[in-house]
């Protein structure tokens, strides 16, 4: 049996620290794991840029809530999870995601949490697990799953490699470079196709 693990952002929606960037006007923050491959240096990182800004949690909220799936998303996705399961494993944080969720027809949504003063001032943040997809793909595959897997960043590598199938979605130019024995893919029709194929 299989199981279908999707990145989140960039894949099936814009990312929210990018939105989040142009809607505050600190360009810095559309740094993301596209960018930066230590996701712990990169959160540390963003959350210091935040507190000498003044922003909490509500300024992102307020952001998140303007932002839709990207064109094809939802159509990509239900077409996905008529012929195969689907978990949607994101290094985002349940506070930003889950009116995206909303969006997308409430899919199975496995990512982390922030810690929140009574200010609104986002003080830390808690990992799932370390290493989470990667993690979590082989703790499906060790219950007997075979996994497929498909994201756009550096984060997205060790449960795509791990997978029986996994592929590069979106992703940049850099990444494709480097890992040019990863099939890419630039549409949600070509995405199917070869999840298809990979389930045959």
């Amino acid at each position: 049996m299989y199981i279908t693990c999707l990145d989140v952002e960039g894949v099936l929606v814009p990312e929210i620290w990018v939105a989040f960037a142009e809607a505050s006007g600190i360009p810095e923050l559309k740094r993301t794991t596209r960018d930066e491959p230590d996701y712990n240096k990169l959160m540390r990182w963003r959350l210091d840029t935040l507190k000498a800004h003044g922003l909490g949690i509500k300024e992102i909220q307020e952001t998140i809530s303007k932002i839709d799936p990207l064109p094809g998303a939802k159509d990509f996705l239900d077409e996905l999870r008529s012929f195969t399961q689907v978990i949607l494993l994101s290094d985002t944080f349940t506070e930003f995601a889950m009116p995206l969720m909303e969006k997308l027809g409430h899919p199975t949504l496995f990512c982390n949490s922030l810690e929140i003063a009574e200010n609104g001032e986002i003080t830390d943040f808690k990992m799932r697990v370390e290493n989470s997809k990667l993690t979590t793909v082989k703790a499906l595959q060790s219950i007997g799953f075979e996994t497929i897997a498909s994201g756009d960043s550096y984060n997205d590598l060790g449960m795509i490699q791990a997978s029986k199938a996994g592929f590069l979605f979106r992703s940049t130019d850099k990444i494709k470079a480097d890992y040019p024995q990863i099939p890419a893919y630039e549409t949600y029709e070509e995405l199917l196709g070869a999840i298809k194929n990979a389930m045959k």
